[in-house]
Parts: C-alpha cells; structure tokens; sequence
C-alpha cells in the first residue's frame, strides 16, 4: 500500500538559499503543490511577490537575522511545519592549506547556519507533531572524490547533523532527510568544466525529491537521498 502523503495545504516551510539554484527550484515546487513559503534571501528584491510566498532577508552567517526570519515566519503564518536549509558556499579549500578561512567560512555558512535555523524552528516543528527538515548536503558528504576537503568536511558534517535531528525529534515527529547530490547544473557548479552540463541533474530534479520526502508520512521516513548524474561505486 502506498503511505498516505502529507497534505501540503496550510503547511509553511521555511527555505533558505531560496532565491536562485537549488533552493529556488524547492521554492518553485513547494508552491506549485500548494506549500505557503517563506524565503530566507540576501536580496529580498530577487524573488517577486506572489500568492503563497513571503520573503524575508537572511544572511547565513547571522543569528540576528535567523532568528528574525523565524520569528517574522510565524507571526505572518501562525507556524513553521518545514525547514529545508539550502543555502551553502563551496570555494576551495585543501586541508594542506596554511589559510584557513575557506575552511571557516564553509563551517559558519554550510554546517552552523542550519544548525541554527533548525534550533531556531525547532518548537515550532514540534507543535505539528509532523515536522520535517530537509538539509542539501552532497555527496561529498559521503566520500571524497577531489581536493577540496573543506567542502567535504562541512558536507560530512551536515549528514551528521540531520542524524541528529532524526534522533532528538523523533518522539516529536520531527524527521530528517540529507539530500546528497553530485553535480547539480547551478551557479555553483560553473567552475567545472571537465563535466557536460547537459549531463548533470537538474535543479527541478532535487525538488521533487525534496516535496517527495517533505510529504512522506511519520511512518515512512528517508534518512538519506543519494543522486549523481553519472554511475559510481557509492550508488
């Protein structure tokens, strides 16, 4: 029997990183099945006003704005039912480097950030009884295929975070799913040119995996959500 999907009306999820790649395709899909969203933007002129959607300025490096986005969320809609933190940064960052700012910066942005904005929603997702958080690590969070450790070890670090959250939230009803790409055709990845971008997933394919996982009932949770573009040993 297929589980019953959640019913997407009158349920508020919060997206950071919402205005362009990744985080924008959630936000597009989220709203076409019915989702209300709340955006978490640098620029909040770079998404426009439309039905079911409110924008909030968000800077992921910090808690002031977190927790003023979280707060603005609920007194325009009355709740938070899901958070999906898209927002991350991958510059170059070896571990034989003597500066380690890259490194830094991918700890405050990619691992920290939604830490916080989780802690943040956290009462509210457990109100619901059906909370669900969708955190986009990679599948460099899953083994390391170049020299960019830093990237690696934030993405490492956000599947240990959403194991977390799956296991503090369960008896709440909170769950928790990683959604672990490889090369996503997006602004982030206009730096590889050894890949045909006609060849790498798409955007629109991460969200539906992401309404996909949103909408699953308690009784049917995804811990993690693995996609390449290409055949590989780890899948």
């Amino acid at each position: 029997m297929i589980p019953a999907m959640l019913d997407p009306s009158g349920r508020v999820a919060m997206i950071s990183g919402a205005s362009r790649g990744i985080g924008r395709a959630i936000l597009e899909r989220l709203l076409e099945v019915g989702y209300t969203v709340s955006a978490g933007v640098r620029d909040v002129s770079s998404l426009p006003a439309r039905d079911g959607l409110s924008v909030h300025r968000y800077e992921a490096e910090s808690a002031e704005l977190a927790a003023a986005w979280v707060a603005e969320t609920v007194a325009r809609h009355g709740r938070v039912d899901a958070l999906v933190n898209a927002a991350g940064i991958n510059p170059k960052a070896n571990f034989l480097d003597e500066d380690e700012e890259a490194h830094d910066a991918m700890w405050r942005v990619n691992v920290k950030a939604p830490m916080r904005l989780t802690r943040l929603a956290w009462p509210h997702l457990v109100a619901g009884g059906e909370g669900r958080v969708v955190n986009l690590a990679s599948l460099s969070g899953k083994r390391v295929a170049n020299d960019n450790t830093g990237y690696a070890l934030s993405k490492f670090s956000v599947i240990a975070l959403t194991q977390a959250i799956r296991r503090q939230g369960w008896e709440h009803g909170i769950r928790a799913t990683a959604l672990c790409p490889g090369f996503v055709d997006t602004d982030m990845t206009s730096h590889v040119k050894h890949v045909d971008r006609a060849a790498m997933s798409r955007p629109e394919d991460l969200a539906a995996l992401a309404e996909t996982v949103l909408r699953l009932p308690n009784t049917a949770t995804v811990g993690e959500v693995l996609v390449n573009w290409r055949l590989e040993p780890l899948l």
